[in-house]
């Protein structure tokens, strides 16, 4: 039995092995892409595998993101021996495997067991080119999104027996997710709704274990939320109040799904409606099935973690500020959401009797191939661009042939030890050069502004090719600090401040 088990998820593991294969591609040219997020999780992971500590390539505590993804990185670092920049490529491969494997043993699990839904939808997560960039970067959400069906199949799991065993597993699982990635919160919130939805329980052990599950789940993420406070005086970093609106987030939301849709920009316009329809419509779903009895199945615990996320991104990129809503930030729920709005297909298909259920069958095959051709030719046209120049970031040949990192790397002697540097991009001052540099305040900080401005030495090391309207500029500083310009080349300058 066990055999015929794992012959039944053969599909999976073949269709992993082509997703290791497809990242293998997008990273061979440069490896792995790299952001400015990129730099912090590898130093901190490197810090972590070599001294124990969480501090990041500017010797500061890692605060603005949780700790579990560079303590990831720094055990893979520390059994292979290598830097997990250079290893990125060959994580991150594995991981999308992991993810593709996984999806395809859930929904082996569905009601309506179909082996054609089941490889159509397995395609069109290999070729997501949301899913696809996200594997391609050294991002934490490559690993959050494999714990989020690591979650999906242990609260599965508890549905079947309600055993406080099963519960702390899932909670378990979610208590490490929201060390990955602060929107964890999003799997507690996925897993108490879906709790407080069981007409399984009676009320009072629902009760208990909606509080048991809340609080274990919680548990890390307070301990990692004391840690940053005691280390910095701030929870979770530097945060700015959003200066986005609701609709405005609700538009930028509703593009990604056009976008993931594989839809053009005319419906752009109805992308609020979109996003209303997109949130508000799994809900029902949850609120009858619920009333039916029918809420203890995979399919709706997708349904809630979809839910749950969209809800979250939305509303608090509307009180936070964060980068504008995109398809990495909802890449999360891409998967849950693909398998909500396309799970009932088969359902309804085994509902109709007549030869009609053929066609409309092959209706919804023909869609499907449609919407994944368009997935392919979106990842083709990536993969011929990125082939040439490598994965966008601090990997390409923007910044790899660039004659001011070559000029940076040669002229280190540069800088005088004691006298801080400054610089419109510290990350890749550390990545090109081993050295530690402080980033230029954000205009939004009055006091961080006037504490740099107070400054009476320091060096300035400035990108051209970066153009950071958040950040003071250039000829803002030249307004109020007499700069010597000591060094240059084409693309960058480096200038020295002297008291004055």
């Amino acid at each position: 039995m066990n055999l015929t088990r794992y012959l039944n998820n053969l599909d999976s593991l073949i269709a992993a092995f082509i997703g290791f294969y497809a990242i293998y591609l997008y990273t061979k040219y440069s490896g792995v892409g790299l952001s400015p997020d990129s730099i912090m999780y590898a130093s901190t992971a490197t810090n972590i595998q070599a001294h124990g500590s969480l501090l990041t390539f500017n010797k500061t505590p890692l605060v603005f993101f949780p700790v579990f993804y560079p303590f990831f990185l720094g055990v893979i670092q520390f059994f292979s021996g290598v830097d997990p920049i250079k290893a990125g490529a060959m994580i991150n491969a594995t991981l999308f495997a992991a993810v593709i494997f996984t999806s395809g043993w859930i929904m082996s699990k569905f009601a309506a067991n179909s082996r054609i839904y089941k490889w159509t939808i397995l395609v069109a997560i290999i070729l997501s080119p949301g899913l696809l960039e996200i594997y391609t970067y050294l991002w934490s959400e490559t690993l959050f999104i494999l714990e989020i069906l690591f979650f999906i199949t242990a609260y599965r799991r508890y549905m079947q027996t309600h055993t406080t065993k099963a519960l702390v597993l899932v909670a378990v699982i979610t208590a490490i997710s929201c060390i990955t990635r602060y929107a964890g919160v999003t799997i507690i919130g996925a897993g108490c709704l879906m709790l407080s939805l069981d007409n399984k329980l009676p009320v009072r052990k629902k009760l208990g274990h909606i509080v048991l599950f809340g609080l274990a789940s919680l548990s890390l993420l307070t301990g990692n939320l004391i840690l940053n406070s005691y280390s910095t005086g701030l929870s979770t970093g530097t945060r700015e109040p959003s200066i986005t609106p609701l609709f405005k987030n609700m538009h930028y939301f509703g593009t990604v799904i056009c976008d993931w849709g594989s839809l053009s920009n005319d419906t752009y316009p109805f992308a609020e409606l979109i996003t209303f329809l997109v949130l508000m419509a799994p809900i029902a779903v949850l609120v009858r099935k619920a009333y039916k009895g029918r809420i203890n199945t995979y399919e709706n615990i997708v349904i809630a973690f979809a839910v749950v996320y969209g809800l979250f991104i939305v509303i608090s990129a509307s009180i936070s500020r964060y980068e504008r809503i995109n398809s990495r930030l909802l890449a999360p729920m891409f998967i849950p959401l693909l398998i909500a709005c396309t799970s009932w297909v088969p359902d309804v298909l085994r509902l109709v009797k007549s030869k009609s259920k053929y066609v409309l069958t092959g209706v919804a095959i023909i869609l499907m191939l449609a919407f994944e051709y368009a997935s392919y030719k979106t990842d083709w046209q990536r993969y011929d661009d990125e082939n040439d120049y490598g994965v966008p970031g601090y990997s390409d040949d923007d910044w790899n042939k660039s004659e001011f990192v070559v000029y940076l790397k040669q002229h280190k002697n540069t800088f005088k030890q004691g006298i801080p540097i400054y610089t419109d991009a510290n990350e890749a001052v550390y990545l090109f050069t081993g050295m530690s540099s402080e980033l230029i305040p954000h205009k939004f900080f009055k006091a961080d502004v006037q504490k740099f401005y107070a400054k009476k030495k320091f060096y300035l090391i400035w990108f051209d090719n970066l153009y950071n309207t958040e950040l003071v500029s250039l000829p803002d500083i030249m307004k109020n600090k007499k700069l010597l310009k000591i060094g240059a080349s084409k693309e960058g300058e480096i200038y020295y401040c002297d008291g004055h």
